[in-house]
C-alpha cells in the first residue's frame, strides 16, 4: 500500500497547513459577532465615561431621566432599522414622528378621557404614512431615498397644519405613567424599551421577519423562492411608520407638549444609531437590538459633550467628530465581519 505524497506548492515546497477546525470555528464566531462586540464596547465606554463625569449616574432619578431621553431616540432607530433590513430607507421617518405626535396632542388636549382615542389616532397616522411610503416605493418602484425625501415634505407640512407651533397639552395620565419608577429603581421607559426589543424578537422569529432579511439580502433570490417581495417591502414601511408613531408618543409623554419641527434631526439620528448598532444600509443584515444600543450610545455621547464642559460654540463640532469616529468603527467592523463569513451565511442578521 503506497504512502500518499504530501501536497506541494508550485515552487516545490510543502503547502502551508490551513487553520484547524477549532481555529476556523473561532474565526467564524468572532467575525459573525464583530458588530455586536463593537457596539457593546462603545456602550461600556460611554457608560463608564458618564459615571466618571456624573457620579450620580446610577441614581433612580438620573436613570429615569436618562431612559426618558433614550426611549424616543431608540424607538425611531428601531423603526428605521425595520425598513433598512428590507432593503429600503426612510428619510421621512422624523416627520412621521412629529405628525403622529401632533395628531395625538391635539386630540388629547390635556384630557385623560381622550387618551385612548388620541393614542389610536397617533398610531393610525404612523401606519398610514408608512403605507403611503411603501406604496410609492414598492408600487411605483421609485428609489426609496428619493421617494421618502419627497414624502417627508408632505408629512412635515401636514404636521404644521395640525400643530402650527410647538404647544398643546399631553394627557396628565400619560406623563405621570411615563415618569413612574418600578421597584424604586426601574423606570417605566426602561420597561418599554425592553418590551420593544422583545416584540422585535417575536417579529424576527415570525415568517415576516425571515422574509424581511431575505428581501433585504437578495430581492431577486427571494422572488424566485416565492417570497412576496413587494408586499414585504410595503409591510416594512407600515411597521416602521407604526413604530415611529410610538416614538412620537414617547416624545409627547416626556415633554408634555408637541413640536412639529423635529423631523430632520430625528431622521439623521436614527440612521446613525442603526449603523453604529451593526445594521448595513444595503439591508439584509443587522437587527433592532443593535440599533437600540446604538441609540443609547448616541444619547450618552451627546450628554458627555455637555457634562465635559465643552464650550457651547464647539459642542456640535465635537459631537459630530465623535459620531463620525463611532460610525467609522462600527462600519469597519461590520464590513470585516461580512468579509470573514462564508457566502452562505452572509445576509443574515448579526445583531439581535
Amino acid at each position: 500500500m503506497s504512502t500518499p505524497t504530501p501536497t506541494r506548492s508550485p515552487a516545490g515546497l510543502p503547502a502551508p497547513a490551513g487553520p484547524g477546525p477549532v481555529a476556523q470555528a473561532a474565526q467564524s464566531v468572532l467575525s459573525a459577532r464583530m458588530p455586536t462586540l463593537a457596539v457593546a464596547a462603545l456602550l461600556v465606554l460611554t457608560v463608564g465615561a458618564s459615571v466618571l463625569l456624573q457620579p450620580n449616574f446610577f441614581s433612580p432619578y438620573s436613570l429615569s431621566a436618562s431612559f426618558a431621553t433614550f426611549l424616543p431616540v431608540a424607538t425611531i432607530a428601531a423603526a428605521q432599522t425595520i425598513i433598512v433590513l428590507g432593503g429600503g430607507i426612510d428619510l421621512s421617518i422624523g416627520t412621521i414622528v412629529t405628525l403622529a405626535s401632533a395628531v395625538s396632542v391635539v386630540l388629547m388636549d390635556g384630557d385623560n378621557s381622550r387618551l385612548p382615542l388620541a393614542l389610536a389616532a397617533g398610531l393610525a397616522t404612523g401606519a398610514a404614512c408608512g403605507l403611503v411610503n411603501g406604496l410609492v416605493v414598492a408600487g411605483l418602484r421609485l428609489q426609496p431615498i428619493v421617494a421618502t425625501f419627497a414624502t417627508s415634505s408632505v408629512f412635515g407640512g401636514l404636521a404644521l397644519l395640525v400643530l402650527p407651533q410647538p404647544g398643546g397639552t399631553a394627557s396628565p395620565a400619560l406623563t405621570q405613567v411615563f415618569g413612574m419608577v418600578l421597584a424604586l429603581y426601574v423606570p417605566i421607559p426602561a420597561v418599554l424599551l425592553l418590551a420593544l426589543w422583545l416584540a422585535w424578537r417575536l417579529l424576527r422569529r415570525h415568517r415576516f421577519g425571515q422574509y424581511l432579511y431575505a428581501v433585504g439580502g437578495n430581492a431577486d433570490a427571494a422572488y424566485t423562492s416565492a417570497v412576496p417581495v413587494s408586499a414585504v417591502r410595503v409591510f416594512s414601511y407600515v411597521a416602521g411608520g407604526t413604530v415611529a408613531a410610538l416614538a412620537g408618543i414617547a416624545l409627547l409623554a416626556d415633554s408634555g407638549a408637541g413640536d412639529p419641527t423635529l423631523g430632520t434631526e430625528l431622521t439623521l439620528g436614527s440612521i446613525a444609531a442603526l449603523v453604529i448598532g451593526g445594521t448595513r444600509l444595503r439591508g439584509g443584515s443587522g437587527g433592532v437590538g443593535g440599533a437600540l444600543v446604538g441609540a443609547i450610545v448616541l444619547s450618552l455621547i451627546q450628554s458627555l459633550v455637555f457634562f465635559a464642559g465643552v464650550p457651547t460654540d464647539a459642542r456640535e463640532f465635537v459631537y459630530g467628530c465623535i459620531i463620525i469616529a463611532a460610525i467609522a468603527l462600527a462600519g469597519l467592523l461590520t464590513a470585516r465581519s461580512g468579509a470573514g463569513r462564508p457566502a452562505s451565511a452572509r445576509g443574515r442578521g448579526t445583531t439581535a
